[in-house]
Formats: C-alpha cells, structure tokens, sequence
C-alpha cells in the first residue's frame, strides 16, 4: 500500500490509499486532477456518481464539495473499490457509497451529475458506451462531466459528447488534457 495526498478540499488535507493494480497508483494523475479542479456541484444535487472511481479521487471529492449528496463510486475493479471504500472511511465521508461494478447497471433512478476520467485504453467502444449510458441516466439538466487527454482522442470524445448531448462546453484545458461538461436537455 502507498499514501498518495489528494490536497485540500472543503478546508480538509485528503488522503488516500493506493496499491499495485490501479490506476494512477503513484498518485493522482494530472487529468483527474484538472477534472477536481474545475468541477462544479450544481446547487440541490442530490445524487452524483463518479464513473470508473479507482480508488476514488473524484467521487471523494465530489463527496466533500456536496456533503448533502449521495456519492456513488463505481468501478469494475475489485481492488479499486476496496481501496475506495478504505479512502471513504479514513477521511470521514460517510456519505460516499462504493459499488464494484461494470457501468452504472446496479445502480437504479437517474443522477444530477455523473464524473469520469474514462479508462481511455480500453478503446472507443468502451467509453462511448459509457457515454451514452451516463446519458441516459441523467436527470432532465443533469451534467456529464469527462476529462481527457488531447493526444489520445480529447477531440474525438468531444464530437461524440454533442452528439449524444445537446449542450457541451470545454471547461478547462491544461497539461495536455481537456475536461468536457455535457448537459443533458428538458425532458
């Protein structure tokens, strides 16, 4: 097990533990932290998932900028969750919920916002499926919010982000990523 620091958020020093076997083991990624760094919470979210959590970077945080939310962290790696769940309860976050599984299939209802930093090199096929089911779990204005990198198909990600949503808008872009939102439309 390694200690990697995750910084502050919410006025609090985060902390997580990492291990051989997940992503971004030696500590968090640039992308994912660009995707923390410019996430916004809608007010009155209640329900927020972080897609593909590892060992939960994004949803812990998305856990503590909405204390009132139920976060769900989703992985298909055994591992990762369990990690995840020890990073929850180390830092105190009662209110993030891990669940190992493939996509969002074992999870019920819709989300106000669904965050990934998609696992890239397991190809277009995989992510884009992911896409369209985060697309269709959404609430009426509920937010996608996906962080890539330039050189490995940002662009690409981006064209089929608007055509699976009616309002995408770059966020940030930095370090050689880009972090996309996407709004899903009315009812």
């Amino acid at each position: 097990l390694a200690v990697v620091a995750l910084g502050k958020l919410g006025g609090r020093e985060m902390r997580l533990l990492t291990d051989a076997g997940v992503f971004a083991r030696r500590g968090i990624d640039r992308g994912t932290r660009l995707l923390i760094q410019s996430l916004v919470v809608p007010p009155g979210a209640r329900r927020l998932v972080d897609l593909g959590c590892g060992y939960g970077p994004i949803g812990l945080a998305l856990a503590v900028m909405a204390p009132a939310a139920e976060v769900y962290l989703v992985d298909v790696n055994e591992r990762a969750c369990e990690l995840a769940r020890l990073n929850a309860v180390n830092n105190g976050l009662a209110n993030a919920i891990v669940c190992p599984g493939s996509g969002l299939s074992m999870l019920e209802g819709v989300f106000d916002l669904i965050a990934t930093n998609p696992p890239i090199r397991a190809g277009k096929r995989v992510v884009y499926g992911l896409m369209a089911e985060a697309a269709e779990r959404l609430r009426p204005g509920g937010e996608f919010w996906v962080v890539a990198r330039t050189a490995q198909g940002a662009l690409s990600l981006a064209r089929e982000l608007r055509r699976l949503f009616p309002e995408v808008e770059e966020m940030a872009k930095g370090g050689g990523f880009r972090v996309y939102r996407a709004r899903r439309g009315p009812a």
